[in-house]
């Protein structure tokens, strides 16, 4: 009975329309908004990379193996299983253009194609030719492809000769489109693509030099993938062979893009907990202007279920409301933005509606919204029948009842849950929960504590009528202090942390290199030539220090007869291949953390040292066995010490070391870096790419940029997360300021009844937002700092130091935003009649 009684009540409140929920609605509406917008866009592209798996792969399956190509056993396997194979090479080179009497060089990612290439999908030129065509090249030259910025920083146009290794070729089109661009990688120069054959006199294939062969299978329509998954790596699990198929044929772009997204969900998540706050604030009100009813309800005999389930059943019916209309944003931004989000992705993809992440931003918002909802609700058992017609709302207890504690803490337990499912990282969403949960405590402790101050402050400013007023609204009981801090701190707290990361990226990535980063860093350097190269740069006064070493790429496999992704939990070092390298005798500056270097020209059985860092988290301990298959060849030997690898100055640095005897006779180059003056650098260059065709040299700034480029994207879209808790941050800021309109109302028109100017009242509101907007700034700037801190030290291992520019910012946005709310509903406080305003209050 009670809950066709409640019902029947609920729909004659509704009858009111929406005025005290429009922020409500606002505030859970972005906030889901925003959650579906992330995950539908991130649906999308997932969507276009499954479509689109076998071009993006170039081909069914794929079988890949390093610094070398398929032996015959292997040529054969791969040519039973499918209809067609075709192989290409990829590695990295410089190319180089002569023009005059100036040679000018640019890195360039080459990959070498065969006849049957592209075996899916199409490649796109301009002028519009085709492929085989482009690559037969004219004048007694094979011909050769680029993408446009290569061939323009070249001054490159079609029909330019240009040089790979010791072979020339003519350029013959720009590469506008090829189907395998998002299975590549990270790459450090735009792509080339040539003929295999026509690179078997460049002196860049060789055994020892760094490449991949990949070998793409054309299928059968009924081929099973898993079961020949399995079977592809039970034979060749010893040869250090790495497969693939169309389900994963965008490889670590489309991991790359779906943890992107669920970070930015979880960002999502802060700015629904904004918004949750403004949510709970206009329960809040709406409940405190009922008072009368809810007393009146109590004296006729309403029950407390009664009246609990009436508001329950209004609030909820408004949810359901903001929810949907969060989802209908939510879905149709992405939508109408289409053409504009794909013409700026490198990737296919596909937008239209779907459940999956809608689902995701409805459950999201239904579980903040019962929250934030649940204890404005539960204090209405404070008003009693017999405090009819006071302000009861205001008073009785802070906490409600213990079943709404309970049902509370269990409804964020359900909402932790569903976003570690639909993250899937579990890590990642409890620092995120527990970020903004502490956020939120400091935000309320702050708040009780700015009130305490501005109650302390009325008296030694009582002779400044401006800012006496400002601190006496500040500090009372009831007023705007908690809201706007709470509604304007928990976003720039987001903001804050957000740019003291990016900021402490930029600086790790670009402040801190020249002072620590080598010039070049060269490759492919063959055993004949080390002593030259060497040679050329010893008496160069310009060059301060040459590192080199010999290096082999292998591929982990076992560890104490175990595979080593199973003994290390899937560690990142069993993940693909890993640089190898030899000593003889130990490195000087290298410092042992246990065990003991092998004795100068040792021969016994092969001898292992390992990263001490790595060796920790993936539990090994000296004397252990590891596997590792280099060049097809199983090397299993003991782990004689652990040593300190430094990665962090893009220097030379290897995981794993063995003895020099143990890789006797295996095809290998060197490495080598180069720290020289910034001016002596093009000099260096030009002197031994002349000398050495075939040496690639890495500049360290370029690649700094790519990779600064990368992280500026991540945190672009991130900051695009962060403004949108703001942006919901600030629509609590007006529903709050709009909530106590009234009071400044009545505020402003008693202070003119006794002779205050308009100026003075003025100066108090104004007074009274920039103090609010200055505490809430310095509040989320010190728990901005404090995230971005943790998430420095202990996610990403990285130094932390504040970065002031971005702080002040913070702080300057937070005085503007409380200033401009409060100011924009001093206005008609301002303009009212006292005679009026005071006649209505009696």
């Amino acid at each position: 009975m009670s809950l066709s009684l409640s019902a029947k009540f609920a729909r004659r409140e509704l009858r009111g329309g929406l005025h005290g929920f429009r922020v409500f609605l606002a505030c859970l509406a972005l906030g889901v908004a925003a959650i579906a917008a992330v995950g539908t866009v991130r649906a999308g592209i997932q969507a276009g990379l499954e479509e689109a798996g076998s071009a993006l792969l170039g081909g069914d399956a794929e079988a890949t193996f390093t610094y070398r190509f398929a032996s015959d056993d292997e040529r054969e396997w791969l040519a039973s299983i499918g209809t067609a194979v075709s192989e290409t090479v990829d590695f990295r080179s410089m190319l180089v253009v002569d023009t005059g009497e100036t040679t000018e060089r640019s890195l360039t990612q080459v990959r070498a194609v065969d006849d049957l290439y592209p075996l899916i999908g199409n490649v796109t030129l301009d002028p519009p030719i085709p492929l085989s065509e482009a690559l037969a090249g004219s004048s007694n030259l094979p011909g050769g492809v680029m993408e446009r910025v290569l061939a323009d920083r070249l001054g490159l146009t079609p029909g330019d000769p240009f040089r790979l290794g010791n072979q020339d070729f003519v350029f013959s089109a720009y590469l506008d489109q090829y189907p395998d661009n998002a299975s590549g990688g990270f790459g450090l120069g735009p792509r080339s693509i040539v003929r295999t054959v026509d690179l078997a006199n460049s002196g860049l294939i060789v055994e020892g030099t760094l490449f991949d062969t990949n070998y793409r299978v054309d299928l059968p329509p009924e081929t099973d993938l898993d079961a020949l998954e399995t079977q592809a790596k039970a034979i060749f699990e010893s040869t250090g062979m790495r497969w693939r198929d169309a389900r994963e044929g965008a490889g670590g772009t489309a991991t790359f893009i779906d943890r992107l997204g669920a970070f930015l969900v979880l960002v999502g998540l802060s700015g629904l907990a904004v918004g949750g706050v403004g949510v709970s604030a206009a329960v809040r009100a709406y409940l405190a202007g009922k008072t009368g009813v809810i007393a009146t309800l109590k004296t006729l005999g309403a029950t407390r279920r009664t009246i609990f389930l009436t508001y329950f059943l209004q609030v909820g019916a408004l949810t359901l409301l903001g929810v949907a209309l969060g989802l209908i944003l939510g879905a149709g931004i992405p939508l109408a933005l289409a053409p504009l989000i794909e013409a700026q992705l490198p990737l296919p993809s596909d937008f239209r509606i779907y459940p999956a992440p809608l689902f995701e931003a409805a459950i999201y918002g239904l579980l903040a919204a019962l929250i934030f909802t649940l204890w404005p609700l539960a204090r209405t058992d404070d008003i009693k029948a017999a405090t009819l017609f006071r302000d009861a709302f205001a008073s009785g207890s802070t906490l409600p009842r213990w079943p709404f504690l309970v049902t509370t803490l269990l409804l964020i337990a359900a909402l932790l849950g569903a976003a570690i499912l639909f993250s899937g990282t579990v890590f990642l969403t409890l620092w995120t929960a527990g970020g903004i949960m502490g956020a939120l405590l400091i935000l309320i402790l702050a708040s009780v504590l700015i009130r305490w101050i501005a109650r302390r402050m009325r008296r030694p400013t009582r002779g400044r009528a401006a800012l006496h007023l400002a601190f006496g609204a500040i500090g009372a009981r009831g007023g705007e202090a908690t809201s706007v801090v709470l509604s304007l701190g928990l976003g720039l707290s987001v903001l804050a942390a957000i740019g003291q990361i990016d900021g402490n990226l930029r600086a790790a990535f670009s402040d801190e290199l020249p002072a620590v980063a080598p010039s070049y860093f060269f490759v492919d350097i063959q055993p004949d030539q080390i002593d030259g190269f060497r040679e050329r740069l010893a008496d160069d006064p310009q060059v301060s220090q040459v590192d080199a070493a010999p290096m082999l790429r292998g591929i982990v496999t076992r560890i104490n007869g175990e595979e080593a992704v199973t003994a290390t939990d899937n560690h990142w070092v069993v993940q693909g291949d890993r640089g190898v390298t030899y000593d003889d005798t130990m490195p000087e500056g290298t410092r042992l953390t246990a065990g003991e270097w092998w004795p100068e020209g040792y021969s016994g059985p092969p001898l292992i040292s390992f990263s001490a860092e790595e060796a920790t988290e993936m539990g090994l301990e000296i004397g252990d066995e590891m596997t590792v298959n280099i060049l097809g060849r199983d090397i299993t030997g003991t782990i004689a010490n652990f040593r300190e690898v430094t990665w962090g100055d893009a220097g030379i640095g290897f995981v794993l070391s063995v003895n020099k005897t143990a890789l006797a006779g295996a095809p290998h180059s060197w490495i080598s870096t180069v720290y020289a003056e910034e001016e002596a650098e093009a000099q260096i260059l030009r002197d031994l790419a002349s000398a050495y065709p075939n040496i690639t040299a890495i500049r360290i700034r370029d690649a700094v940029d790519q990779v600064s480029s990368l992280v500026e994207r991540v945190a672009a879209a991130t900051r695009y997360g962060a403004l949108a808790t703001l942006l919901t941050g600030f629509l609590v800021l007006i529903g709050a300021a709009a909530a106590g309109e009234r009071a400044r109302t009545f505020e402003a028109a008693v202070l003119k009844t006794i002779g205050a100017p308009r100026s003075q009242i003025i100066r108090s509101f104004a007074l009274r937002s920039l103090i609010l907007g200055l505490s809430a700034g310095i509040v989320a700037l010190a728990a901005g700092i404090a995230g971005a801190w943790a998430i420095q030290t202990f996610v990403m291992e990285n130094d932390y130091a504040v970065i002031w520019t971005n702080a002040l910012t913070v702080i300057a946005g937070g005085i503007a935003v409380s200033l401009l709310a409060g100011l924009a509903f001093a206005i008609r406080p301002l303009a009212a009649h006292p005679a009026q305003v005071l006649r209505a209050r009696e």
